[in-house]
């Protein structure tokens, strides 16, 4: 059996997420904004809005939804991140936070399936 790294199935995860968001619409801006405090997997825009998006990646029937991963601590860092890309940027629009759920074969790393949740949390 292959055994893919953490770094391979996230990469994998992302591109699968990219794929899907500029399938249905989204333009992407950025990948891996990055601070000291923080990361943002995806930066798109859609229909005027700002969506900062959390990838998360798992193998199939995982024991816990990927979303909960991204618990508060996890929130805050992605918040501060975000904070930081509208300063630098200056952005005057609305804002939002997503996370997509990609779920992959753990031998191949084919995508199952994508759960992508608009709004997940909120600033």
């Amino acid at each position: 059996m292959i055994r893919f790294t953490k770094k391979q199935t996230g990469d994998a995860g992302e591109n699968y997420c990219a794929a899907y968001m500029k399938k249905h619409g989204y333009k992407i801006l950025d990948r891996n904004y990055k601070k000291s405090y923080g990361e943002i997997d995806i930066i798109a825009l859609k229909d005027g809005v700002l969506c900062f998006t959390e990838v998360k990646t798992r193998h199939s029937n995982p024991m816990t939804q990927p979303y909960e991963a991204v618990d508060y601590r996890k929130r805050r860092r992605i918040i501060k991140a975000a904070q930081a890309y509208i300063a630098e940027n200056r952005v005057d629009r609305y804002c939002r936070f997503d996370v997509c759920e990609v779920i992959t074969d753990i031998e191949t790393l084919k995508l199952l399936k994508i759960n992508y949740i608009e709004a997940a949390f909120e600033a």
